[in-house]
C-alpha cells in the first residue's frame, strides 16, 4: 500500500524528533511512500523510507498526522552470507 496526502499535512511530533526527520516525513507523505497498516489499530501505519521506519497515525477527522516513533529497519543478512563470513 502507498500513502500519499494532498496539500501540506499538519504533523504532530510527539516524540520530539529532529525537525529534519519531520520534514522528511512530510516529503514522503507528499510524494507517496510504501506503508503497512497496523493490523491492530485503525488509521495507524508504518511508513518505510530506505532503512528508516516511521510509525504514524492519521486522524480520519482532521487529517492530522501524528508521528509516534522512528526506528531503523533491522538489517537482514542471508544465511549464506553469514556462513561465508564465518569461514
Amino acid at each position: 500500500m502507498t500513502i500519499k496526502l494532498n496539500g501540506t499535512p499538519t504533523i504532530e511530533n510527539l516524540g520530539k524528533y529532529p525537525a529534519e526527520s519531520v520534514e522528511k516525513l512530510r516529503q514522503l507523505l507528499a510524494t507517496g511512500a510504501p506503508a503497512k497498516p497496523d493490523t491492530h489499530r485503525k488509521d495507524f501505519y508504518e511508513l518505510q523510507n530506505g532503512g528508516r521506519v516511521y510509525w504514524i497515525h492519521i486522524s480520519p477527522i482532521s487529517g492530522t498526522v501524528v508521528l509516534l516513533a522512528i526506528w531503523q529497519k533491522p538489517c537482514v543478512t542471508s544465511a549464506s552470507a553469514v556462513s561465508t563470513q564465518a569461514a
